[in-house]
């Protein structure tokens, strides 16, 4: 039950991401939300399991919770907050942000049917796309990030239009209004992972799309300490996926909301530096001698600056570059440097750093890394919280060791 319930119309991000629009009484007066470890939920006697049954028959709710799988109040709290970020009406947590990805993919496609999945997504997304969709009889596509080859390639039975907003590595920025308008001529499903942009710098739902997925594990948890994902949406859409859940039992455990829940009480702050450092740093690298190419939608050098500019608030602290040389060059510039940890992920309060080629599709031929860009010069760094000033003279100093 809400104590106090200002207009969330008029709340800040900020304040959404710490209150979510209403503050609400919780257990032992707790100000943080308490870790509910449990599995299960008791019953005081067989009446109140029937009379809980029969009330949920009849799509009306006696009390919150009957079993883990189902829900649990830490998980709940999570979500009713990422909703509010993301001004949808309902969140769903997952145990990672794959997992986020595949259930609702699954949720909404049928024996037959056909996705177009954009060829700059999550190499983990395509891998899924490229490997077990024809297990289920399901069909795909995989295209270039525009609306012109989405529109292309739609068929007959297209249920789907999967795409990332930046997409990974290299941080392109699809015309999202105009890929939303193709898919509602065409009665198209839109889910799109918003992951590298965050609630922050775009809200989707608000333009259109119909489904939105994070990697919390990234931005929103925002400390290198967490594994979950969450698929955002109206709430009538979600319930198939939620039935789909319920079974599969891909849930974000309590611990992990609760961590969850904290990293976006700091979630605003974070990301108000993440966008100036990741500026500042893409301006330094494009403009050292050493580096041969950056990608960063904040600068005009991107080829989707301009679509970028008017969708985004900010554009993140994910930044892809190439060293100008090959490998040897590469090894010893990463390996010069003292701040970034070499690792995968992003959007914690560490700076990392990853040579693509052999962190991310080292078990790919190298003739089909060559084809997709993959080179071994290709570096992406993901800035953490650190002094950004530290950050660009850590950079510097490493370019000059090679």
């Amino acid at each position: 039950m809400p104590t106090k319930s200002p207009n969330p119309d008029k709340l800040r991000f900020a304040t959404l991401a710490i209150h979510g629009g209403s503050r609400r009484n919780k257990a032992y007066h707790s100000v943080t939300t308490p870790i509910v470890q449990t599995s299960n939920y008791y019953f005081n006697t067989t009446s109140e399991v029937l009379d809980f049954m029969k009330a949920k028959g009849e799509g009306k709710i006696l009390r919150e919770h009957e079993y883990g799988r189902y829900g649990n109040p830490t998980q709940e709290e999570c979500e009713r907050k990422l909703a509010a970020i993301e001004n949808a009406e309902r969140a769903i947590l997952f145990s990672t942000g794959m997992s986020a990805v595949v259930l609702t993919l699954l949720a909404y496609i049928s024996k037959g049917g056909h996705i177009i999945f954009t060829n700059d997504c999550y190499r983990q997304t395509r891998d899924f796309a490229t490997n077990f969709l024809n297990k289920f009889g399901l069909e795909y596509s995989i295209v270039e990030p525009s609306k012109e080859a989405i529109s292309q390639e739609i068929r007959e039975n297209t249920k789907i239009i999967f795409t990332e907003l930046p997409t990974n590595p290299y941080l392109r920025i699809l015309d999202l209004p105009g890929v939303i308008k193709v898919a509602k001529e065409n009665n198209l499903l839109t889910i799109i992972d918003a992951t590298m942009a965050t609630p922050y710098n775009i809200k989707p739902l608000e333009l259109g799309v119909d489904i939105v997925v994070h990697s919390a594990t990234k931005y929103l948890g925002g400390h290198n300490d967490l594994l979950a994902g969450v698929a955002l949406g109206k709430s009538e859409l979600l319930n198939e996926l939620y039935r789909l859940q319920r079974m599969i039992g891909a849930i974000a455990d309590p611990f992990t909301c609760f961590l969850l829940e904290r990293g976006l009480k700091t979630f605003a702050l974070r990301m108000e530096h993440h966008n100036s450092a990741g500026f500042q740093i893409a301006q330094f690298l494009e403009s050292h001698p050493k580096i041969e190419r950056v990608w960063y939608p904040g600068l005009t050098s991107h080829p989707d600056h301009e679509i970028a500019k008017k969708l985004m608030k900010g554009f993140g602290s994910v930044i892809t570059f190439l060293i100008k040389g090959g490998n040897v060059e590469t090894c010893k510039f990463i390996d010069s440097l003292k701040l970034f940890t070499i690792t995968p992920s992003l959007g914690g309060t560490e700076s990392l750093i990853t040579q693509m080629a052999t962190m991310s599709f080292y078990d790919y031929s190298y003739e089909y890394r060559q084809s997709i860009g993959m080179t071994d010069n290709l570096v992406r760094i993901a800035l953490g919280l650190e002094d950004t000033n530290d950050l660009i003279a850590d950079l510097k100093q490493a370019l000059e060791r090679i």
